[in-house]
């Protein structure tokens, strides 16, 4: 590996769940580790070039799952919105 690739940058997620209805917390997985988190804005550090899912879990089943990737030194602030129904998936748009 390059020094380059082992530089850690920053990524801003906002995690933003339908206002109607009871939704369970989400999970965000970087780079296929798992983390559990709250609804809201989050700074997340990584190393590189990461896939990043974020998927909510209502112990039965997983659902509104929504994938990208970021990018060393990519600065764009990303939402991601939880679908209303949980057969749908979630998508994430770049902040305004």
């Amino acid at each position: 590996m390059t020094e380059l690739s082992k530089a850690t940058h920053r990524f801003e997620l906002t995690l933003r769940k339908p206002w109607l209805g009871f939704f369970p917390k989400p999970t965000v997985v970087i780079d296929g580790v798992a983390q559990p988190t709250q609804w809201g804005t989050r700074n997340w550090k990584v190393a590189g070039d990461v896939e990043v899912t974020v998927f909510l879990y209502n112990r039965m089943w997983k659902f509104g799952e929504a994938s990208f990737t970021v990018e060393q030194g990519s600065t764009r602030a990303l939402v991601y919105s939880a679908p209303w129904l949980p057969f749908l998936p979630g998508t994430v748009q770049v902040s305004a």
